[in-house]
């Protein structure tokens, strides 16, 4: 394998530079030789870009048998992510192909946005701006305007399915504004004792915010379906920032539709962009429904930071080091 300081140029492609955004500098030509595209989506795409390659860089791309079998030089893919879905992992252990993500770089970003979308689902906000932007404020006799009742977070259960950094973070900032902290553990394997551990029927029952923090897997894709939600109580919001699959998107239109629960706040959904098919899309309302476009993550600091670390996950194995490995 060649080295830092060797001749011979290592041939990087970038497959999805455009998944950092333009405002970031990404720049590997210190590395090796660098290539660089905008996007790749297909197979054919991925097959053809990397049959040089000697380290690939890629955040949704598909990276598997298919796409990497004609390229016989590939050493190391690096993710723009934390998860690696679309990496067969087993394939690329068979070929000797490590495979790094970047954890921790969006933790405080991640949190921050489950917050904003909790508390405008729960203020009503999206309510009482359109209220005084529409005239009704100023045509009213009194100084206030309180008629679309709202909550306080302090004294409330805030529950939390997927206890790792994002979710410790979560719960740390709920317990910050009074709320009583439960979280379920889907695998049973939490170490967690910060905040009391408890089943999934009781966490539905008691939480009246819910937020979604988990990886997606077989035990965690579609958890949170019709039958879930109806154990939740009437007056709940649920949060998704962890992967669109964890909830059934038919189901929880159909139980916002129906007020089985209050209101949702979603960053992720099941297909990405959302499909024209999708029921959550007909739902206009913005105090049952808020959605965003997978930006939980985004904040301009998270994402330097992790394009840097990808940079710093290619350096190490350049120089012989194991870094960030899945």
């Amino acid at each position: 394998m060649n080295s830092l300081g060797e001749q011979t140029a290592m041939k990087i492609v970038i497959l999805e530079r455009a998944s950092v955004g333009a405002d970031i500098d990404v720049n590997f030509d210190d590395l090796g030789e660098t290539t660089v595209y905008p996007n790749t989506v297909t197979a054919d795409e991925v097959r053809e870009r990397v049959r040089d390659a000697d380290v690939i860089v890629a955040n949704k791309a598909p990276l598997n048998e298919d796409t990497l079998g004609d390229a016989p030089n590939v050493r190391l893919i690096c993710v723009f992510a934390t998860g690696y879905d679309t990496i067969d992992l087993a394939y690329c252990r068979k070929r000797g192909i490590k495979v790094a993500n970047v954890v921790n770089y969006c933790t405080g970003m991640v949190a921050q946005h489950t917050f904003a979308m909790a508390l405008y689902l729960f203020e009503k906000l999206p309510y009482y701006d359109r209220y005084v932007k529409s005239g009704a404020y100023a045509a009213q006799d009194r100084f206030s305007n309180f008629d679309l009742p709202f909550y306080e977070l302090e004294g409330k259960t805030w529950g939390i399915i997927g206890m790792g950094n994002i979710g410790r973070r979560v719960a740390q900032i709920a317990s910050a504004f009074g709320c009583r902290v439960i979280f379920y553990s889907v695998t049973g394997k939490s170490r967690v004792t910060d905040c009391p551990q408890v089943n999934f029927e009781t966490l539905l029952a008691e939480s009246d915010i819910l937020s979604l923090h988990c990886p997606l897997s077989p035990l965690t894709r579609n958890l949170i379906d019709l039958a879930a939600l109806r154990k939740m109580k009437s007056s709940a919001i649920l949060i998704n920032v962890a992967r669109g699959p964890v909830v059934n998107n038919r189901d929880l239109a159909t139980a916002l539709n129906e007020g089985v629960i209050a209101a949702a706040g979603l960053d992720v959904l099941e297909s990405e962009p959302i499909k024209t098919d999708n029921p959550l899309g007909l739902i206009q309302d913005s105090t049952k429904l808020l959605i965003t476009p997978h930006l939980a993550w985004a904040s301009v600091e998270a994402r330097q930071r992790c394009v840097d670390e990808v940079h710093e996950n290619v350096r190490a194995f350049l120089e012989g080091r194991d870094r960030n490995l899945v």
